[in-house]
Formats: C-alpha cells, structure tokens, sequence
C-alpha cells in the first residue's frame, strides 16, 4: 500500500500483514490519502496527487513553515526573533503574503537554512 500523510508530510510504503490495522491507526491521528491499494495497484505520481498540487499553490509559504517547525518555533517566537508581528509570519506561511529578499534574508539567518531553500526548496545547511 502506497499512502500520504498530509500534515506532518510523510509518504509511506508499506507491505505485509495487518497493512490496513496500521493505516486505521494512523488515521485516528493524521489525515491520510492511501494512493494506491494492493502492490497490483497501478501507482500514481505524487505530482499529480490533489496534495500535491495543493502544496504547490504555496510553495513558499510551506517551504517556510517547515523551516520553521524543524526549528522548534512557533510563529510567535519566530517573529519575535526578526522582529515582526506574529501575523506576519502566519500571511507569510498561508500564502497571503511574499516575502522580500531583504526578508528572506532575515528569515534565513534565524532558521539556519539557505536562502535559496526559502524561495526554490534547496537543501538547507548542514
């Protein structure tokens, strides 16, 4: 069985006994997409999932979120740290509002992550 958590993002693949106890289980906690069935099932690209697409109207704003919670903060403490509105942040992250280079920047430096990782997704640094 091929399945998607959607928040936190986790892609399972899982195979064996008792598959569908597990995914239950699971979604007694998490949303889950199950995308595809039996290890026959053809299997669909992620990209062309609904979830994916979804993410992608918003790229940004969860490439920063992300950032954010694997840096163990809220939104409050982050917009704290740069100075900002905790509001801010939350536009930020929902798509409401982009973020300047100068910001970027900012955001960056407090999250420990590259630039370039808040704009396109690149890896952040080690």
């Amino acid at each position: 069985m091929l399945a998607l958590v959607k928040k936190p993002h986790i892609e399972l693949s899982i195979h064996g006994e008792h598959v569908d106890e597990l995914v239950d289980w699971i979604r007694k906690k998490y949303e889950v997409a199950v995308l595809a069935e039996d290890a026959d099932d053809e299997f669909v690209s992620i990209e062309s999932s609904e979830y994916w697409k979804e993410m992608e109207k918003n790229r940004v704003g969860n490439l920063l979120a992300g950032a954010r919670l694997k840096a163990g903060l809220t939104q409050a403490q982050l917009a704290e740290k740069i100075g900002v509105r905790q509001n801010m942040i939350s536009d930020y992250e929902l798509g409401r509002r982009t973020y300047s280079d100068a910001m970027a920047k900012r955001l960056s430096k407090t999250l420990k992550v590259k630039e370039e990782h808040l704009k396109y997704g690149s890896e952040p640094e080690k």
